[in-house]
């Protein structure tokens, strides 16, 4: 119930994109903002919540240096505010640079020079096909687990299936976008080993306070850092490879 709510919601706003999206990201960073504030024990959670969120709303404005001076403000602050010793000063700063992060590379990745709506919608797919298989991959054949002490859930076998899943996606856009097959297939592999990367990485986040779940938000889910962490590993990495690489999204027929 709680995804046939979200996934309509987040295909909407990344439809929309400019000012829409950068609104969700707002919300989806204020969320996560609040979220990591009471699982690190940050006193002053809504410091992180405003400039998480303040930062993502400066995106459509067209000026980085905009979102880059809330976020640099935030961190100060975070710093300057936290209680005890350095360990938390760093939890501070790194927790609002994380939870602002991941939504916003989600916008930029939808407002890039290429095609942003369908790489946005097609990634966004890849990475709840690759969380789908895996859970029911992993849940089917059970075995040896991927990383027990991050995450004594995940198995070998639902990792191989995610990977699976996400190579019959990418075989599928590349028959939709007109491409070659290989460029795709490697887009879905990578893919999917981000994004299983990116919930295993919050999941030692969660592991290192010894919390199970970011917050309580989203029946059956758990709170919105949980369900944002592979797609927004994903996001971030696939701006740095296209801004690194021009060519990829020629190669993936996503060119503007």
């Amino acid at each position: 119930m709680s995804s046939a709510i979200l996934i309509p919601l987040g295909l909407a706003a990344v439809w929309s994109g400019g000012w829409g999206l950068a609104v969700a990201c707002a919300a989806a960073a204020g969320v996560m903002a609040w979220e990591w504030g009471h699982i690190s024990g940050f006193v002053k959670p809504m410091l992180l919540v405003a400039f998480a969120s303040l930062a993502c709303l400066a995106l459509p404005l067209g000026n980085p240096g905009v979102a880059l001076g809330v976020i640099l403000a935030g961190v100060v602050f975070a710093a300057l505010t936290a209680k005890g010793g350095w360990n938390h000063r760093g939890s501070a700063v790194f927790g609002l640079i994380y939870v602002t992060l991941l939504p916003a590379s989600l916008w930029l990745l939808r407002e890039g020079p290429w095609d942003g709506r369908s790489a946005a919608l097609y990634f966004m797919s890849f990475v709840w096909a690759s969380d789908a298989a895996a859970y029911f991959t992993g849940r089917g054949l059970g075995g040896p687990r991927l990383l027990p002490k991050e995450s004594p859930n995940k198995t070998w076998s639902g990792a191989i299936g995610a990977v699976v899943a996400c190579i019959v996606c990418g075989v599928a856009a590349a028959d939709i976008q007109r491409v070659p097959f290989a460029g795709w297939i490697l887009a879905g592999i990578a893919i999917s080993v981000v994004a299983q990367l990116g919930d295993l990485f919050e999941s030692g986040l969660k592991r290192r306070f010894r919390v199970k779940d970011s917050g309580s938000i989203l029946p059956g889910h758990g709170g919105v850092m949980d369900r944002v962490d592979g797609l927004g590993a994903v996001a971030f990495i696939t701006v740095l490879a296209f801004y690194i690489a021009p060519d990829l999204p020629n190669m993936l027929g996503l060119q503007a």
